[in-house]
């Protein structure tokens, strides 16, 4: 049977492990990298910190990376997304504080139930992103000020929320406390989910493989589906059963994890997630094929601080406090740093949510390896930016090299 897609290779869906192979190899010979040099280089940093000190690849220490890897990493899937559009938001530290901030503040001080003060601080972040978009839209003024002028802004108003005591504590019954420290699931519901995954997988590629055949599209086969199925459910069965060694699988991370899949889910399966790739990979194009490229640019600003805000509420559980300090620091740099590095473009259009989960991976693993090797501090800073560098040069090769063979 001839497929309507033959004409682009780009198109075109994995049939079989070897087709899957061939297809890997000609992405590669184009520039297109994916999230292959990051996969690579977690492994490798994984081997050797393992090498240096066995203890990093404990259960023990697995279960703390992924709760410490939790927090920025949601604050980076907001990042993501307006890297998508080519432009940045440099305030997601602030507003990650902030959020912290009116959470504790409405919690502790005014008795506001939980659940309302979490709803208040989300909406905090929300409002501030629909409000970068539209001095962005309406004005035309670049994301980089405008952002820039709110990490200021936004730092000034949480010092001012937390008052003159700027720290205040969470209650120690807090559900939220509970939640980001000791919310784990119970080993047979880890086994349970990760069939589960396998199942959903399935029946997603099921439905696919039927809509690609009626539409005379090239489609992988039933046995490689079925296939792939079950080496997915293994490997999180696999995963759980080395996390159930210590404490298993976190909440917090589980929710991590479960905003990138549907993120990546509403980016690739809905118009408006294709309408985030095209105003990234060009704007005028889009916005003569009739996109709506303002909502388009508001609706990610506010997506992205409401995930700061996120952020910041799962952080204020983790560290069971808010003070000054909250959102500053290094959790920008971080955020921004696990986007990139993760594979997500500079230059707007291409990457996917994804790129939040492994790029946080790689930064919480260098942090937790040299703390458990005993270097000072300077050093992980220097080692995090010669790994940013890297990244951003073998982005910026892979473009050159999508132009040079006419795929980019």
């Amino acid at each position: 049977m001839s497929y309507a897609d033959r004409a682009d290779e780009r198109l075109v869906q994995d049939t079989s492990p070897h087709a899957m192979l061939t297809s890997v190899v000609r992405r590669l010979r184009s520039g297109d990298l994916g999230m292959i040099p990051v996969v690579v280089g977690l492994v490798v940093i994984w081997i050797v910190f393992y090498a240096m000190n066995p203890r990093f690849l404990s259960s023990r220490n697995l279960v703390e990376l992924s709760l410490d890897s939790a927090t920025i990493g949601m604050i980076s899937v907001g990042i993501v997304l307006v890297l998508l559009l080519g432009e940045i938001d440099l305030s997601v530290g602030s507003v990650s504080g902030l959020s912290g901030a009116v959470l504790a503040v409405l919690l502790v001080y005014h008795d506001w139930p939980l659940l309302a003060s979490i709803l208040a601080a989300l909406c905090a972040g929300l409002v501030i992103g629909a409000f970068y978009g539209l001095l962005f839209t309406r004005f035309g003024v670049p994301s980089f000020v405008i952002t820039l002028a709110g990490l200021l802004a936004f730092l000034g108003a949480q010092l001012n929320v937390l008052g003159r005591n700027g720290t205040v504590n969470l209650p120690g019954d807090s559900a939220l406390i509970d939640f980001a420290n000791f919310t784990f699931l119970p080993p047979w519901l880890s086994y349970v989910l990760a069939v589960g995954v396998g199942l959903a997988y399935l029946l997603a590629r099921l439905r696919t493989l039927r809509r690609r055949a009626a539409a005379q599209l090239s489609a992988p086969s039933l046995r490689w589906i079925v296939v792939r199925a079950v080496v997915i459910a293994a490997a999180v069965a696999g995963v759980a059963w080395y996390l159930n060694i210590d404490r298993g699988i976190g909440a917090m991370p589980l929710l991590w994890v479960g905003v990138i899949i549907t993120m990546d889910f509403l980016l690739r399966r809905t118009t408006w997630g294709r309408h985030v790739f095209a105003v990234g990979g060009n704007e005028e194009a889009s916005r003569r094929a009739g996109v709506p490229v303002n909502r388009v640019y508001i609706s990610v600003f506010a997506l992205c601080s409401m995930f700061a805000a996120l952020g910041g509420v799962l952080a204020a559980g983790r560290l069971q406090a808010v003070s000054q300090s909250s959102g500053g620091t290094d959790t920008n740099l971080m955020a921004i740093a696990a986007a990139v590095i993760g594979g997500t473009s500079l230059f707007g259009g291409r990457g996917s949510v994804y790129s939040a989960l492994f790029g946080m991976l790689v930064l919480q693993s260098i942090t937790s390896g040299l703390n458990l090797v005993g270097v000072d501090a300077y050093v992980r800073y220097m080692v995090t930016g010669a790994v940013l560098l890297l990244a951003v040069t073998i982005d910026s090769l892979s473009r050159q090299a999508r132009k040079s063979s006419g795929s980019g």
